[in-house]
Order: structure tokens, then C-alpha cells, then sequence
């Protein structure tokens, strides 16, 4: 039963997954919720994430637990093959994106969580599409909002929920560059038909210096797959900042012009689709995540990156902390932005270094054979730190 404690208005800037499980909090405590999202739809495609740790126990709370573990990848294992295809290794305990299959943990489609959580939070919450802030004027009481069509609006708080590249955090702290920090590696993901015939499986495709490979895992009951391809850097590429599909895939072309195995019919599937995604893996590290009135929310105040594997995560914990504490603060809004950073800095922190040891643990795996690259010495570290960063306890509210 909804619990009404509050009017207080909340925008909501960003529609993936840590908005519209804020959204479901806190109209679930009674507030007057809105949600903008730039696109003019929900967003398909996207890389297979994981829910894991205390993620999985607010997933639990809001009752989609189950319809999660529904539509997970369920992939049953991994191998690697050379410039040839020849199958190098094989392991049916593990995968390089889901790790232990035998966790509790549940590896999904973005799109696939994203319609989960936003079904879940119901009729009561606004959603905008195909609009986005374009300024933001803090007064004592409250935020006045300009829209990019135009419509101004008042809020009492302001949350932005909006990604790596947050527009909100560009408009209350400044310029995006005084809090990113590139990991020296780029990442394009997009989805091709599983001409391999893979059944619940995923391949990994090595190549030598900067570039990594490729990764190829079935998805949609095997219909199709995600590929994925990295490469490493000593400067960001030009194309990272642009924001240009064309030219991103023009790039992972140059880049993977002398690949082999099946990658060049997987390159040729990337010009045509539709979900194409690239960027340089970087962090989000802020001071506070709050100023005046506005407050970030996952990627858009501490990303950790993809290679933490605890993006998702952080925004699902991050969510339920602070719809909880703006509910326990009963309209202060400084005293439950406070608590949010006191409760949640820890998490955070030990998840934004499982991403540097997991880079650090690539960077060393490049450097040995083939037949090593699951050295249970590297599995034995990632496992103790993601056992660090998942060790948080949930607070009732």
C-alpha cells in the first residue's frame, strides 16, 4: 500500500534502469514523480549486465526478483578461439561477462531489466520522452526547470539519473572533464544474427597488442547474439567525444580491419544495427554527489565502468538508499542527501577499485599464454574483491 508522506514534485533525468527504480521508491513513498528521458522510447539493445549482491535483495523488495531470474542470458559456459577457430579453451563454470555460473547472480539484457523496472513502478509515475533539460535555476524552495521543447516547469528536487555523460551533472557541477577518468580502453557493443549457431554459449576471440578481440555470446533464446569488441589507448579516439555513429563504426573497422575468424562477417552485421553502441571505459569520482537541490544517481555521480561489472548493481542499491533517505528526511532534502553519500561511499568505493583490479588482471593476462588466461590465481583475486564490494547491507526504510 502506498505510504503518503510527502508531495514534494522529483524530476527524474534518465529513463534506463537507476531512474525508474528511483521513480518506483519514491512514488511507492508518496512523491509526485517525473522522468525525462532524451530518447524518444525506451532505448533497445544494450549489453548483457548483472544483478548481483545487495542488488539482488532490492530487486527482491520490489517484488521483480523472479521475472529477473526469467529472462536471464542462461548461458552455459565459455570458450576461446584463435585466428583460426580452433578451440583453445572451454570451461562450463564460468563466463568472462557473468562470471561463476553457479552464483546467485543473474546476468540479463539491458533492455530486457530496464522494462522490468519501469513496469514495475506503474501508472502513478510521468514519463517524458524526446526531451531533456536544458536548464536548471536553484532557488531556496525549489528547482525551476527549462526543457529543451521549451516547457518550464518547478520542482522540489532534481535527480540525474542520466548516465556517464550526464547532462544533469554538466548543468549543476560543471564540465564533464574535472570528474572523468578514462581507463585506457574503448568498448563497442551491437547485435548481429547467431549465424554461428551458438546454443546458450559465448566465444571469445583473442587477438595480440592493443586490440583484444572480440566476444560473441547468444541471446533471445538463441535467435541472435551480442557481439562485443575492445581495444586499448594511449589518448581517447576522437571519436569517443562526437557522439557520431558512423564514425564510431568507421573506427572499429580501422581498427579491426585484419581480424580474423568470424569477425569480419561480425563487422559487417555492425553497420546495420540499430543498437550500436561505443565509449571509452572510464569513472565517475566526485566529492559530493549533491548540490543545492540537485542530486546523481549511478553512472551519472560514480560510474565504475563495465569493467567493475557492478554498474547496474549501484544503481539498483543507489535507488533504494535515496528514495529511503529523502523519505526518513521528510522533506530535508540536505540532511537525506547527506545520508545517501554517508551510506552509500563505501559500496561505491570498493566497487570503483573491483574495476581497476579487474583491469589490472586483463592487463596481466595479455601478458601470459593462451592457455593460462584462466589462471585461478587472477579468478582468486576478482572473486575476494567482488566479494568486498558486495558484502553491503541493505537499510529498511
Amino acid at each position: 500500500m502506498r505510504q503518503k508522506k510527502s508531495q514534494q514534485s522529483v524530476l527524474i533525468s534518465g529513463a534506463g534502469i537507476g531512474g525508474p527504480a528511483l521513480a518506483y521508491w519514491l512514488d511507492r513513498y508518496g512523491y509526485d514523480v517525473t522522468v525525462v528521458e532524451q530518447a524518444t522510447g525506451p532505448r533497445p539493445g544494450g549489453h548483457a549486465i548483472d544483478v548481483r549482491g545487495p542488488a539482488l535483495e532490492v530487486a527482491e523488495r520490489m517484488g521483480v526478483l523472479d521475472r529477473i531470474r526469467g529472462l536471464s542470458t542462461d548461458l552455459r559456459g565459455m570458450s576461446v578461439v584463435d585466428d583460426e577457430g580452433k578451440e583453445l579453451f572451454r570451461t562450463t563454470e564460468r563466463t568472462v561477462s557473468g562470471g561463476d555460473l553457479d552464483s546467485p547472480d543473474v546476468e540479463i539484457l539491458r533492455d530486457d531489466l530496464a522494462a522490468v523496472v519501469a513496469d514495475a513502478g506503474g501508472a502513478g509515475i510521468s514519463y517524458v520522452y524526446g526531451d531533456s533539460i536544458d536548464r536548471l535555476e536553484q532557488g531556496a524552495d525549489d528547482v525551476r526547470v527549462v526543457f529543451h521543447s521549451g516547457t518550464k516547469r518547478r520542482f522540489d528536487l532534481v535527480v540525474g539519473a542520466d548516465g556517464l555523460h550526464s547532462r544533469t551533472r554538466r548543468l549543476a557541477f560543471g564540465p564533464e572533464e574535472d570528474y572523468l577518468h578514462h581507463l585506457g580502453t574503448s568498448l563497442a557493443v551491437w547485435t548481429a544474427p547467431n549465424f554461428l549457431g551458438l546454443d546458450r554459449w559465448q566465444v571469445v576471440y583473442k587477438m595480440g597488442g592493443d586490440l583484444w578481440g572480440g566476444m560473441v555470446m547468444s541471446v533471445r533464446d538463441n535467435q541472435e547474439v551480442r557481439v562485443y569488441v575492445g581495444f586499448d589507448w594511449d589518448e581517447p579516439p576522437a571519436e569517443s567525444d562526437t557522439g557520431d555513429p558512423h564514425a564510431q563504426k568507421r573506427l572499429i573497422a580501422r581498427e579491426f580491419a585484419k581480424a580474423r575468424w568470424e569477425m569480419p562477417r561480425l563487422l559487417e552485421h555492425m553497420w546495420g544495427a540499430p543498437d550500436f553502441l561505443f565509449d571509452s571505459m572510464a569513472q565517475i569520482r566526485m566529492d559530493s554527489w549533491s548540490r543545492g537541490r540537485v542530486v546523481l544517481l549511478g553512472d551519472a555521480g560514480y560510474c565504475g565502468s563495465p569493467m567493475s561489472g557492478q554498474g547496474t548493481s549501484m544503481a539498483l542499491v543507489g535507488a533504494y538508499v535515496l528514495a529511503g533517505e529523502v523519505r526518513a528526511a521528510d522533506g530535508d532534502h540536505t540532511a537525506a542527501f547527506a545520508a545517501y553519500e554517508r551510506e552509500l561511499r563505501g559500496y561505491v568505493t570498493a566497487n570503483q577499485e573491483l574495476a581497476l583490479t579487474n583491469k589490472a588482471v586483463m592487463d596481466a593476462r595479455d601478458a601470459m599464454d593462451l592457455g593460462e588466461v584462466e589462471g585461478e590465481e587472477f579468478v582468486a583475486d576478482l572473486r575476494a574483491d567482488l566479494d568486498v564490494a558486495n558484502s553491503y547491507s541493505l537499510k529498511e526504510y
